[in-house]
């Protein structure tokens, strides 16, 4: 413990130095002389062991020192889990000089090593690093215990009782030799080490010989069916979303030496501190920890559910923030890389230059250079200061994040959860609208952001970021016009400070966008302007991790690849990082032909070319390797063919679609899908359930295989893939949908009444992609509806139907705005009869809007019934009446000259 006067801070940390040997047979405390303070005064504020973290330093000579720092000027560092066992070195060992004899002295080492290996100085170890012979030190180390996992840069698991060498003699599984021994390591049965597995970002698994089995991405299924815990939940998903008797179901079957440390072990998870009392039993402790978890649930519990119900009406576009489901293994910047470009925008979010009063910082960058990597590693260390407001990342073919339809809405629900005083205004502003979400995107801004933000109150200034990334691969350039407009308004905040990092390729929109709007003071960063001797050093560092691991996972010789073949490397990726990421994940996936599949590409790309050419060549020597050099002129010309379809498709597609899913799109069998993309892992994001999406690790391959003069063999006709999916569309809706698709046998039953999993089995994924795309795709193949086609047959027999699904799936908006589209694609033909058919279409649709959305099945009721008389719609389908219902009263010839308006966009 130190003691410190009020209010100062510490002139340096104090260290512990072993500068002989890793014994710690000299050890060095430096500390800041008290002797000038009076005595009798004692001005001390006792300064507690929370607020500092000893940290290991493994030096080049072999040797340990132990540094203690003041919380705030942390550095990156590693740490360790394991599972206690005989011979741990205690933090009086490192002291005495006494650890290098003792078994545990072994796992030091091996932490230190392998964070000097991925670059890190500094790491933790529990045995050692708490002082725990001090009872206030070691009750506040346990309160911070989740924290200080959480801030790991990574963390190491170290299985003692898991070896790559053993196998049992009954086993005659296909798993990997380790993978019985994995799922029986009592590591998993510990309580300690529940929040060890949870709270850091990374985590990686390594068996008794070091030899890396995995991390917490790669054998997210088999930790799932170890301890149960939802996949979500290992990933960065917040714990709070999670019920409380769920995560206290997480440690049911784990155990701790002393029956408290059960409950204790829990504090992280619940964000909860609490004393430590050694010695009330596993019961009492479980008691105190309900009622601290209770407290201010109850609280909260009465005003929040009324909110929280009301925000849940916007809609929110799932896969926008930076850390959902489907990003959890995209990177963030590796340590010591892209330095200056984070150091510039840290100074402007942190606010280093007062008078500066740029509320937009935008980032941009040719395609491939990382701007993405970036945003994740801005918003990642925002969200862990608590200063991150939103983020959206835009997708083109990414459905929701594809357009600006749920952009404010998304911002909003993340800021309602982010800044909970925020909750109150925005849910209010949703009670005083509650069509705000067909408003314009204007309205939307300002009601749902602008005006709560306005109305907040704090005795210091506030500051928050929002995150956008990709902002380009937004559908529609007025909007995107129209959002950097509405952003720059945050400028006008007074009460708290509004900051938006924006990044996109250097479009024309985006830069008029900016440069036109006076309001819109922004800081700018050319990514590509960037000296290339440091972008260099940076993919060096890069490719020297990402083929180091590959090295250890496959336990290839020790000096590969080389220096010399490194630097190969980086000239050929010429400044870009998808280059650089796409080529280790095709070494990757060559597993133990690693070593042939990088003399692969060097031996075919050359230091000529620009760019782009390059990118063209790393992309093609994956594609034609997909291709087994032993087939025949005929067979490859097959193999071209398929993949063409089934990745025109891919890249085509305005929202993911998984390989099972694809294949009943296109009508193909499934094992066709899995077997053409199972060699393709480099450029697509193919997961081991069928059932999960499919998606392009980066946009530039779409650019590619779009663009004939660059992708020769594998080129995709665009407008041909778009009429192939919609033709397919129209075909698997006129296949598949039906009246009372959910089989619900009453025309009362309301949205809300059916359960997602039963609309799920009724309209799956692929059923639902076609109702909501095959306008779009008809759209974009340059194609016109006219009388007499598939079109306009699957309209007069399907129609009801259709509107029905949309009803059931709570996108009757997204279906008008298809019948505005479908309007225009007819009005510009000579076919009459479509034309008509089309209009009237579109005027019962918005006459019954209100019915579809809320119980779908009454469009074969009350929709039909109150129709005029001379619709075409009606007349089309007046058998579909019920024959029970009948008619006392007339309704009017025509549809009346007022056109029901919707606000918004397309």
């Amino acid at each position: 413990m130190i003691l410190l006067p009020r209010g100062c801070r510490p002139v340096e940390c104090v260290s512990l130095n072993a500068t002989s040997s890793p014994t710690f047979s000299s050890l060095h405390i430096h500390t800041i002389s008290t002797a000038h303070w009076p005595q009798r005064t004692f001005p001390f504020a006792i300064f507690e062991s929370s607020r500092i973290m000893r940290l290991l330093q493994f030096n080049n000579d072999g040797d340990f020192s132990l540094t203690e720092f003041f919380e705030g000027d942390i550095p990156e560092y590693a740490i360790l889990s394991h599972r206690w066992e005989a011979g741990e070195v205690t933090f009086k060992d490192l002291t005495d000089g006494t650890s290098k004899g003792k078994a545990g002295y072994s796992k030091i080492q091996f932490c230190g090593e392998q964070a000097s290996y991925d670059g890190l100085e500094y790491f933790w170890v529990d045995t050692c690093c708490i002082d725990k012979a001090s009872s206030a030190e070691l009750s506040e180390a346990i309160n911070s215990m989740f924290r200080w996992y959480q801030k790991a840069t990574r963390c190491y698991v170290y299985l003692s009782d898991v070896s790559i060498r053993k196998r049992k003699v009954s086993d005659t599984s296909t798993e990997y030799t380790w993978e019985s021994a994995l799922r029986a390591s009592k590591w998993f049965t510990r309580g300690w080490t529940l929040q060890e597995l949870l709270a850091p970002r990374s985590v990686e698994f390594f068996s008794r010989e070091h030899n890396r089995l995995g991390d917490k991405g790669t054998l997210e299924r088999q930790i799932h069916e170890i301890t149960g815990i939802p996949t979500t939940a290992l990933q960065e998903t917040p714990l709070s979303q999670f019920d409380v008797d769920e995560r206290f179901s997480w440690v049911k079957c784990r155990q701790t030496t002393r029956g408290e440390d059960k409950a204790y072990s829990l504090f992280g998870i619940f964000d909860i501190q609490m004393p430590l009392l050694y010695g009330e039993g596993e019961v009492k402790a479980f008691q105190r920890l309900r009622e601290a978890i209770d407290k201010p649930l109850k609280a909260l519990t009465s005003s929040l559910g009324s909110k929280k119900d009301l925000l849940r009406q916007l809609p929110y576009a799932d896969e926008a923030p930076f850390n959902t489901y489907h990003r959890q293994h995209e990177p963030a910047c590796l340590h010591n890389t892209r330095v200056s470009v984070l150091q510039e925008i840290y100074d402007w979010a942190d606010g280093k230059d007062r008078q500066d009063e740029r509320c937009i910082f935008w980032l941009n960058g040719l395609a491939g250079t990382g701007k993405s990597t970036i945003s994740r590693t801005i918003a990642r260390r925002y969200s862990e200061q608590k200063r991150l407001g939103a983020s959206f990342f835009f997708s083109r073919g990414g459905g929701d994040v594809s357009h600006a339809g749920m952009f404010f809405t998304s911002l909003a629900v993340q800021l309602s959860i982010n800044v909970p005083p925020l909750q109150q205004y925005i849910s209010e502003a949703v009670t005083n609208r509650r069509d705000i979400a067909s408003l314009s995107l204007s309205e939307q801004w300002r009601q749902l952001i602008l005006n709560p933000l306005l109305e907040l109150q704090s005795g210091s200034p506030l500051s928050y970021i929002l995150v956008i990334d990709a902002l380009d691969e937004c559908e529609h350039d007025r909007d995107i016009k129209t959002i950097l407009q509405l952003l720059a308004e945050a400028r006008s905040l007074m009460t708290v400070q509004l900051q938006v990092f924006l990044t996109s390729r250097p479009e024309v929109p985006i830069r008029h966008g900016i440069r036109d709007n006076p309001q819109a003071e922004h800081q700018e960063f050319v990514l590509h302007n960037i000296q290339p001797s440091i972008v260099n050093h940076d993919i060096s560092l890069f490719l020297e991790h990402n083929l180091g691991k590959i090295r250890q996972d496959w336990d290839l010789r020790a000096n590969w690849p080389g220096g010399e073949v490194l630097r190969q490397l980086v000239l050929y990726a010429c400044g870009l990082f998808i280059w650089a990421a796409t080529a280790c994940r095709f070494v990757e996936e060559g597993g133990e032909f690693a070593e042939d599949r990088l003399d692969g590409i060097l031996q075919r790309i050359s230091l000529e070319g620009t760019p782009e050419q390059h990118l063209d060549e790393i992309y093609l020597t994956v594609l034609q390797n997909s291709i087994p050099p032993t087939y025949r002129a005929l067979e490859k010309e097959k193999a071209y063919a398929i993949r063409r379809k089934v990745l025109g498709s891919i890249v085509v597609s305005l929202s993911p679609l998984s390989a099972a899913s694809l294949a009943m799109v296109l009508s193909v069998p499934e094992r066709v899908v899995t077997r053409t993309l199972e060699k393709l892992q480099a450029i697509l994001e193919v997961p081991n359930d069928p059932t999960r999406q499919l998606r392009l690790h980066h946009p530039s391959f779409r650019d590619f295989l779009l663009n004939k003069d660059r992708c020769r063999n594998f080129w995709v006709d665009e407008k041909e893939a778009q009429g192939t999916l919609a033709t397919r569309c129209i075909e698997l809706m006129s296949k598949t949908l039906e009246k009372d698709i959910c089989e619900l046998h009453a025309p009362g039953y309301q949205v809300t009444q059916v359960e997602s999993s039963r609309l799920q089995q009724c309209l799956p994924p692929e059923v639902q992609y076609a109702c909501l795309y095959w306008v779009q795709h008809l759209q974009r193949s340059g194609s016109q509806a006219c009388n007499g086609d598939e079109a306009h047959r699957f309209l007069q027999e399907h129609l009801l139907h259709w509107l029905e699904a949309l009803g059931w799936m709570g996108k009757t908006s997204e279906g008008i705005q298809a019948i505005l589209s479908l309007e225009e694609l007819v009005s510009a033909g000579k076919s009459s009869e479509i034309r008509s058919f089309v209009n009237d279409i579109k005027r019962f649709t918005l006459h019954s809007q209100s019915v579809i959305e809320k119980a779908p099945l009454q469009l074969y009721c009350s929709a039909l019934i109150f129709a005029p008389e001379n619709s075409i719609v009606k007349r089309q389908f007046k058998k579909e009446i019920l024959p029970l219902i009948q008619m006392k009263s007339k309704v009017r010839p025509g549809w009346s000259a007022t056109l029901q308006t919707l606000e918004g966009h397309s």
